[in-house]
């Protein structure tokens, strides 16, 4: 190794070490924070705790109420994930691997809807969504479409389709055709084929659309603040901002940082879960075979 190469492998290994500490690093404090009581955060912040005191999570989950976000961020989360990949696994194993009448225009429609970001249409939806309340409320006497955690699932579905169709059809053009020809001689049907063969065949790529997925549908905020109005149904970063501004003005930091773990803590098991199968994931589709 020549000395222009040492260089430049020490310079990348570098910004890769800075990078990585400007995660763990704060994800490392918080965790700590979290059992501290109040009095350590006066006297440093930055030192670790005296003891873990465990009763910060307790009363972030009962007093809080962060026990009842995250039981409805769950229940959303896996609706919403069920509801995509019902869709969008037909959809682009069709799409992939098929031509027909207006797969063409679909194809690009679903391309298309990769530069629409859903935040940007939030009021749009908010305003629809209070127009078919005001339908049905006038017709049964009660709301539907508002504080409704299938409806927000729904919509964190639909906005998720174009990323997870594009995702899943780069993976199943990689297969090659010899999978379902050998599938028609056995007898078998396009369904059947596509859940018994092409399906375990394509469960890296599932589970990387799984897991971005995941992270995009249990992190929302804005769309949940704007359509999960009554208390009972905020998810929970929505609960968590309350239960932040309370706490500032209450001066229970230890609460709050309790708070933040229970909104991180699900994300970091999936993903140490199922690094490895989500790095197949994103690199198999990229070459066709």
């Amino acid at each position: 190794m020549n000395k222009t190469d040492f260089l430049y492998r020490f310079f990348i290994y570098f910004v890769l070490c800075i990078m990585a500490l400007s995660v763990i690093v704060p994800v490392l404090w918080v965790l700590l924070a979290s059992f501290k009581q109040n009095y350590e955060f006066y006297q440093n912040p930055w030192s670790l705790p005296d003891a873990l005191y465990f009763q910060n999570f307790i009363d972030a989950w009962n007093k809080a109420g962060m026990g009842k976000y995250l039981m409805n961020s769950v229940s959303v989360t896996a609706m919403a994930l069920i509801l995509l990949l019902v869709v969008a696994i037909p959809a682009a194993f069709v799409l992939s691997r098929y031509k027909f009448f207006a797969s063409r225009f679909l194809k690009s429609a679903f391309m298309g809807g990769l530069f629409v970001n859903i935040n940007y249409i939030v009021v749009p939806i908010f305003l629809m969504l209070v127009s078919a309340d005001k339908i049905v409320k006038s017709i049964s006497g009660d709301g539907f479409f508002l504080n409704n955690p299938f409806i927000l699932a729904l919509i964190y579905a639909s906005s998720a389709l174009p990323f997870t169709i594009y995702l899943l059809s780069g993976y199943f053009v990689t297969i090659p055709k010899d999978f379902e020809e050998a599938a028609f001689v056995d007898g078998c049907s396009y369904f059947n084929m596509m859940t018994r063969i092409m399906l375990p065949v394509a469960k890296p790529s599932i589970i990387t659309v799984i897991l971005f997925n995941f992270l995009s549908f249990w992190n929302e905020f804005i769309i949940a603040m704007t359509i999960m109005t009554k208390d009972k149904f905020k998810t929970l970063p929505v609960g968590l901002v309350a239960l932040m501004k309370g706490d500032n003005a209450a001066a229970e930091y230890g609460r709050m940082y309790a708070g933040l773990v229970m909104v991180m803590l699900p994300t970091l098991i999936l993903y140490i879960c199922v690094h490895k199968k989500l790095m197949r994931g994103m690199t198999a589709g990229g070459v066709k075979g």
